[in-house]
């Protein structure tokens, strides 16, 4: 929820290009906690504005080209929208819309929806006259390890500042693990992993004596609220997490040294807290500020204890600054509008999409939580454990809507039946206790009970889609269908719960240009120390005829052939010999390689020069990421083949791609 009458604390963290100095950090805390006192002076003498509860909300998105594939098109759609309401993000390829706050009554879930799709319109017809469009994803399908380079940031002083701060603090890369359906271990050097998450956030503002009990709320019902809004299961074209963002962009940004972390028990800067509050608003930034070093340095020159003192409200530059570079799940946010302070909560763990209306009943859900729950429920820490709160959010990320949750008087139940039976009918009651317009609140809950009840998430449409295209069609060709069907159905205005499960395309030769996508990367390998009879044995087990040999470090060192493989076994059976050779000593290690943007046309060009039926595929490290073989060539070729033919002996031009 942006306040356009007063100074935006972003903007002045692009002002500043130079490298801070300790000077510049001693400075920036000296003003960080002179906020925090005047924050706390403003509380306690309840000058924060309670007479009124906005709403608000930041649609984060993703740019496109005409294949589908993330486009860095950031700074050509800004100069062309010349909208305030926009602005940047990490990635070239992602932009943010703030919408205008609304208060919460009557029409305003209706004019939540109008605005998000005058905004998304106006950033589509930008977009089309570059060749791409807007795409709504919590993570885009057809992102690969390419788009979370240094070459895609954005390039803001501040978003530079941000990625060296954080690897300097952490020492090193950053380590991805994340274990759902398949299993995502990657080793990254900077930050932009974090580009890889788009999130629809949504604020409510709340009076500084009911804060507590109010945030308090908000984690409670984090979890279920989570899992009926999940829609973002698919990473690299690994099914991972229901909402894979979660993890994602805990471990994405983890600044705490990887040498420290088995004897230290602090927590990441994204996370969902440790305990419920006990005593006002400032708790939240106290525990942040002791725990997190300031990111950037230098002082934003506002004296809040002096603005306080001359009977001005003060802007918090340096606090809100700060908090900006804490990721709490439900996020605190401190602000100035048409001159009175106020206090917000801010739900970040929502995904982008699927679709606009989606996301207006995502926030009508969340919304007629958080005032129907804080009537209903006293004390939130009288009812739950934080630990099971924290666990129900942690198993709603993972499996969605079939989590099973610790709810009230030690209940266990699924997601799914605590929304049908218990919350959405909460929600209902605490929008129309607030005034909402009651066709509104019908209209979109019944989304959401819809949504629930056929357990057609997001998420859950992705998965079924992506099972269904998973055995006809190249990695970057599915990823690519899935993303022009989410565009498709996001332009229709249906909610997800009416769209069909992606059906298998016939594949074409758009999306097979460079070996990754199309090369195999599931690999059976051996060390160089292993027995020739293991590799005789993956070869039979898995139906593969060749090998690669590779290192501790996953580093190619050598192939084995079967054709070499049975002339060595066949040689050995004919003398009655018992081997122990082992695969260094048949291997070939003058091996032709490829790496993964290798053109594919140079790559078969390559396997006829050299008479070879297989390229290993290594990147800049030596490490093995992959294998070219003819059975792949084969696979994309014969339906493009087919076609061909059906149109040639029809007498018919063969169909563009484009």
């Amino acid at each position: 929820m942006t306040d356009r009458s007063t100074s935006n604390p972003d903007s002045a963290r692009d002002s500043s290009h130079k490298k801070p100095g300790r000077g510049d950090h001693r400075e920036f805390t000296r003003e960080l906690l002179r906020d925090l006192q005047a924050l706390e002076r403003m509380v306690a003498e309840d000058q924060i504005e309670s007479d009124v509860c906005r709403i608000g909300a930041e649609q984060e998105l993703f740019i496109v080209d005409r294949n589908w594939m993330p486009a860095p098109l950031s700074s050509e759609l800004l100069e062309e929208l010349d909208d305030s309401h926009f602005t940047t993000e990490l990635a070239r390829y992602n932009l943010e819309v703030n919408l205008d706050p609304l208060v919460l009554s009557e029409d305003c879930l209706t004019d939540l929806e109008t605005q998000l799709r005058n905004s998304i319109a106006k950033a589509e017809a930008a977009a089309r006259n570059h060749g791409g469009s807007i795409v709504l994803a919590g993570i885009l399908p057809t992102l690969s390890r390419q788009h979370v380079s240094l070459g895609y940031m954005t390039p803001a002083e501040r978003y530079r500042q941000l990625n060296e701060t954080m690897t300097r603090l952490r020492g090193g890369p950053y380590d991805l693990r994340i274990k759902g359906r398949d299993e995502m271990m990657l080793r990254h050097d900077n930050v932009m992993l974090e580009a890889c998450n788009t999130s629809f956030q949504i604020h409510l503002q709340v009076s500084g004596q009911d804060f507590i009990h109010r945030y308090n709320v908000a984690q409670m019902i984090s979890g279920p609220v989570l899992a009926a809004t999940t829609n973002s299961p698919v990473l690299f074209d690994r099914q991972l997490w229901s909402e894979t963002r979660i993890a994602l962009f805990q471990q994405g940004t983890d600044e705490r040294s990887p040498h420290l972390a088995q004897f230290r028990s602090k927590p990441p800067r994204v996370s969902f807290g440790a305990r419920w509050l006990e005593r006002s608003a400032v708790e939240v930034f106290e525990e942040d500020i002791a725990r997190f070093r300031t990111l950037f340095g230098g002082g934003l020159g506002e004296n809040s204890i002096g603005e306080l003192a001359a009977g001005r409200v003060p802007q918090l530059l340096a606090l809100r600054q700060h908090n900006g570079t804490v990721y709490r799940w439900n996020r605190p946010c401190y602000g100035v509008s048409e001159g009175r302070p106020h206090l917000r909560i801010e739900c970040r763990y929502i995904p982008a999409g699927p679709s606009i209306v989606d996301e207006v009943a995502n926030a009508a859900l969340w919304l007629g939580l958080m005032v129907g729950a804080s009537k209903r429920f006293e004390n939130p820490a009288d009812l739950l454990p934080f630990g099971a709160v924290r666990r129900n959010f942690l198993r709603a990320a993972r499996s969605g809507l079939a989590a099973q949750f610790l709810w009230l008087d030690g209940k266990q139940i699924t997601a799914q039946r605590l929304l049908l039976d218990e919350l959405i009918p909460l929600a209902r009651e605490g929008l129309l206790d607030h005034g909402c317009a009651a066709d509104d609140i019908d209209r979109y809950l019944d989304i959401i009970e819809a949504r629930v009840d056929t357990r057609t998430t997001g998420a859950n449409w992705l998965v079924r889609s992506h099972d269904m295209l998973s055995e006809v069609d190249t990695i970057s060709g599915r990823a690519a269908g899935l993303v022009q069907e989410m565009h498709a159905h996001q332009q229709s205005g249906k909610p997800v719960h009416e769209w069909p499960t992606l059906e298998p395309s016939r594949p074409t030769g758009k999306y097979c240009a460079t070996v990754d996508q199309i090369m195999t990367t599931d690999l059976f390998t051996i060390h160089p120390d292993e027995l020739i009879h293991l590799a005789a044995h993956v070869m039979d087990w898995k139906h593969v005829r060749h090998v690669p040999v590779e290192d501790e470090r996953q580093r190619l060192v050598g192939l084995i052939s079967h054709r070499v493989l049975l002339r060595v076994l066949s040689r050995q059976a004919t003398a009655g010999e018992s081997s122990s050779m082992r695969a260094r000593d048949i291997m070939a290690t003058e091996v032709i390689v490829v790496t993964p943007d290798t053109p594919t046309l140079d790559a078969i060009e390559l396997m006829g020069k050299n008479e070879v039926s297989c390229l290993p595929v290594v990147n800049d490290h030596g490490e093995l990421v992959g294998i070219l073989t003819e059975r792949d060539l084969v696979r994309i070729a014969t339906p493009l083949l087919r076609r061909f033919l059906n149109h040639a002996q029809n007498g018919d031009t063969v169909a563009s791609d484009s």
